[in-house]
């Protein structure tokens, strides 16, 4: 199986080659949503195979049950997350195109698991304010931002509420191909991103680490 490398502002291609197509293997179900989606004009928005990877074990290292995702795209980190939840387990899953998620849907069922997946179509902080009200805060496990960057910090903070001590925030992007390192670089979504990386990693109401996996990664555990 073959698949285009993740970008990475800090893996060369030869290396970023070796991670997604030699080691970080997929099923073919798996295999098959990348293809699809990589025929998209935005294909490139889906996630590496290792990122997805990450997810799951995360998700099973914290033994989650409950998840939220912010920015669904065609559903490949939704597949991954709910296919290590528990039975009774959920992801509810944010987005506004029924276009692209709809993709997804054929695969999520093709793999069982739609039952798991509670796909949300309507702006994510509508969702989970509702997920708010209606569940209470400190009710979920786990929570994957991978949306608008400049609503990452809404998004952090309402998932923070969201989450039980002992759950963790993974937010995607967070190096923006090594954009947030550069301060000539005053774009709006990179100024976004440079301020939540240093936000996060000063909070005190979590541990964090910021990742060099795919296009960074920010892990925020919540005390």
């Amino acid at each position: 199986m073959s698949q285009l490398p993740m970008k990475s502002p800090i893996t060369n291609e030869k290396v970023a080659r070796y991670v997604v197509e030699k080691i970080t293997l997929e099923s073919d179900l798996e295999h098959r949503l990348r293809v699809e989606t990589n025929k998209l004009p935005s294909g490139g928005m889906i996630s590496g195979s290792d990122v997805g990877a990450l997810l799951a074990i995360l998700c099973q290292s914290i033994q989650a049950k409950k998840a939220i995702e912010v920015g669904t795209f065609t559903g490949y980190t939704a597949l991954k997350v709910a296919s290590v939840l528990p039975d009774e387990g959920k992801i509810v899953c944010c987005d506004i195109s029924t276009d692209w998620t709809n993709i997804g849907r054929k695969y999520w069922e093709e793999a069982q698991l739609s039952k798991k997946i509670d796909l949300r179509i309507a702006p994510a902080l509508e969702t989970l304010q509702g997920l708010l009200q209606k569940e209470g805060a400190a009710t979920y496990d786990f929570a994957f931002i991978d949306a608008d960057k400049t609503g990452y910090d809404s998004y952090y903070e309402i998932c923070l509420q969201l989450l039980r001590p002992g759950g963790l925030i993974v937010l995607d992007n967070m190096l923006w191909s090594g954009a947030v390192a550069d301060l000539t670089n005053q774009e709006e979504s990179t100024i976004a991103l440079r301020a939540l990386n240093e936000k996060v990693s000063r909070d005190p109401r979590v541990s964090s680490c910021l990742m060099t996996v795919g296009d960074g990664l920010m892990l925020a555990y919540k005390k």
